[in-house]
This record gives C-alpha cells, sequence and structure tokens, in this order.
C-alpha cells in the first residue's frame, strides 16, 4: 500500500512534498523493521486542502479499512535547518500560538555508506536517555531507506522537557559531538513543530 500511493499523492491537488516511512522496532532507533506502523508525512498550502484529501481521498479510505488506527498530526513550523532530497520542505509559520506548550520534533539524515557501522553502533547509547524522559508524549524512528536512509519523530509536553534531552544528557551531547568529528551523514535535517491539531487515537508511547 506503501507503493501504490504515490499514484494518489501525484494527483493530490495542494500537497507540496511527501515522504512515505517505514518504521523501526519499538526498543529504541532500531535499524529492524516495524511492520505494524507507517509514516506519511505530508506539507500543504492550505490546512483546507489537507482536510480535503485525509478525509475524503481513496488513499485515506483504503487506510482507515485496513488498519487498526490512523493517527494524524497538524503541525506549524516553528524552525528547519538542513535539506531533505535536496532542499528544506519545511517553511516556517508566520501564525504559531505562543503559548503553546507541546513540541514535535523531526530529525532526518542518510547516512554515509562508510559510516553506518559507527553510527549504529552509537544509537542504543545515544538513546538510553529517552526512557526516562518524563516530558517525552512519543517517540519513533521512521525512515525511508532501512538502515540508510533515517529519521525520528517525537512529541514532547513542552520545550524545557526537550532541551533537558537535548542539552542535559552527556550521551545525547556526545553523540552531537561525533557526528561533526566523523562526518557521519551525507545529507541532514533538523526540525521543530507547533503540534496544534490531532485526528484519530493516539499512538502508545514508543
Amino acid at each position: 500500500m506503501m507503493q501504490f500511493a504515490h499514484a494518489h499523492l501525484a494527483k493530490a491537488k495542494g500537497l507540496q512534498f511527501y515522504k512515505l516511512m517505514g518504521s523501526g522496532k519499538q526498543d529504541g532507533f532500531n535499524p529492524f523493521p516495524d511492520w505494524s506502523t507507517y509514516s506519511l508525512l505530508m506539507t500543504w498550502e492550505n490546512e483546507a486542502q489537507a482536510d480535503e484529501f485525509i478525509q475524503h481521498s481513496q488513499l485515506f479510505k483504503s487506510y482507515r479499512e485496513k488498519t487498526e488506527k490512523v493517527w494524524t498530526i497538524y503541525m506549524k513550523n516553528i524552525l528547519a535547518r538542513g535539506k531533505w532530497s535536496g532542499r528544506n520542505p519545511f517553511e516556517k509559520n508566520s501564525n504559531l500560538d505562543k503559548d503553546f506548550p507541546k513540541l514535535a520534533v523531526i530529525t532526518r539524515a542518510t547516512i554515509r555508506l562508510s559510516k553506518l557501522r559507527s553510527f549504529w553502533k552509537y544509537v542504543p547509547t545515544s538513546s538510553l536517555p529517552l526512557a526516562g524522559n518524563k516530558g517525552l508524549i512519543y517517540t519513533k524512528g521512521i525512515g525511508e531507506v532501512p538502515v540508510l536512509q533515517m529519521a525520528t519523530f517525537s512529541l514532547w509536553e513542552n520545550e524545557q522537557s526537550l532541551k533537558d534531552f537535548a542539552y542535559s544528557s552527556p550521551e545525547h551531547h556526545k553523540a552531537i559531538q561525533k557526528t561533526r568529528e566523523l562526518n557521519w551523514y551525507k545529507e541532514e535535517l533538523f526540525s521543530r513543530f507547533q503540534p496544534y491539531r490531532e485526528e484519530g487515537e493516539r499512538f502508545e508511547r514508543g
């Protein structure tokens, strides 16, 4: 169904960018696939066009008929640095709610073939602080190509929870240093979002 989705998405009015992705097993960011969970990331010209496609398209009708849960998160971009398939697909939104506490984060990278072993060797260590982070609502490793093109999606209670993980974790800080020193990535992108609307049943914490 992921492969067949391309034909539907190519005709979707207002769709600017999309990625169809599988996911990794639940125990951290695992390179082995989780056959139960898939991700469809889309950027739209406006929310009305997104609503029309998600609520009425044949593609989403098929997804709902064949899945146990569909969880849709509407997000406004706060910032994005880097590239995805040669460009930055996320445009900063000028209509953000300053009093809305929750944050969503997407990080993605294409790993250099020569660095695959050293990268995946360190992943279990860098992911350890996530397990005890009370401010983490949900996280999942996702990706276009297993092992090589990987991404993570995480949903947080507030900015402080994210900062506690990103800046107070020695393991995560070391991972950032290794990224710079060892040049793990051929292409990478980091982005934050305001997840202002949810539809469907939220998945359990990954």
